[in-house]
């Protein structure tokens, strides 16, 4: 029993001088740079980083600069659009074609006349007014 008792306090001590000694062997062995599987992991974290760096350049050089000559161009086309929006006659006097506007119903919003989507500078409807 006293055998027994002094094997069983014992069994820690020696498994951790043990273990320590087989990790040692086992730690240097794969941290070795002759294992195959720590080159081909060091080599896919190069490739990592390397594509890291050419994709923030991309976006850095790249779409920031694409992305200012969109926003010009955007800017550009809509000051044309409202610069030729100033050469037409105004709302009142344009020509009300039959097929514009055409309410079967009346909306369930507001007086009924205008759509969801009414811009009081662009759209017009007088309901008694057709060609």
């Amino acid at each position: 029993m006293a055998f027994q008792q002094q094997l069983l306090r014992a069994t820690p001590r020696l498994t951790a001088r043990l273990g320590a000694a087989n990790r040692s062997v086992l730690q240097r062995r794969l941290a070795s740079t002759e294992n195959a599987f720590v080159k081909e992991r060091q080599a896919v974290k190069e490739h990592a980083a390397a594509t890291t760096e050419l994709w923030r350049k991309i976006s850095i050089y790249g779409v920031i600069p694409a992305l200012i000559i969109a926003g010009v161009n955007a800017y550009n086309l809509w000051t044309q659009h409202w610069e030729h929006w100033n050469h037409l006659p105004p709302l009142e006097e344009r020509v009300e074609y039959p097929y514009q506007n055409i309410r079967t119903k009346n909306f369930p919003w507001g007086d009924g006349d205008k759509t969801l989507f009414w811009n009081e500078t662009v759209n017009y409807h007088n309901k008694d007014k057709t060609t």
